[in-house]
């Protein structure tokens, strides 16, 4: 296979090169605006009405906390977020290559996708027990 054209190279990197920009973009706003001021970003719905903690809730400070390299803040946040942040930088940065390269580009398997959502459900379910509060729902 012969190299590939311009134009198409630039039609595969634009996908990620936006992703990666509107990324950078809303982490950018995070860093500068503090989330830790309890309404600043709005609240969660599912908190708000049951008072469990959802796998997304306390995501934006620990974004926030990631952002000023406090990893140990990041963590009290959202430990989820804080373990699965380098492994979505990780895989757009393999998307920004395997476009850069040419290559054809695959989405996420179904199985990729049923284990995210099994690994979100668990830890629902873990940081709501009420022995792990305190370690896993940074307002206790």
């Amino acid at each position: 296979m012969g190299p590939i054209p311009e134009p198409a190279r630039r039609r595969a990197l634009r996908a990620p090169l936006l992703t990666g920009g509107a990324v950078a973009a809303a982490t950018l706003v995070l860093a500068v605006r503090d989330p830790h001021v309890r309404g600043s970003y709005g609240f969660c719905p599912l908190l708000e009405l049951t008072g469990l903690a959802c796998p997304l809730c306390g995501g934006l400070r620990a974004t926030h906390d990631l952002a000023h390299l406090d990893l140990a803040g990041a963590w009290s946040a959202n430990a989820l977020w804080t373990v699965a942040a380098p492994v979505v930088v990780a895989l757009w940065v393999a998307w920004l290559v395997t476009a850069a390269r040419g290559r054809p580009v695959r989405g996420p398997s179904a199985t990729a996708a049923w284990v995210t959502l099994g690994v979100a459900l668990a830890f629902l379910v873990v940081r709501n027990l009420p022995v792990l509060q305190p370690y896993l729902t940074p307002w206790l």
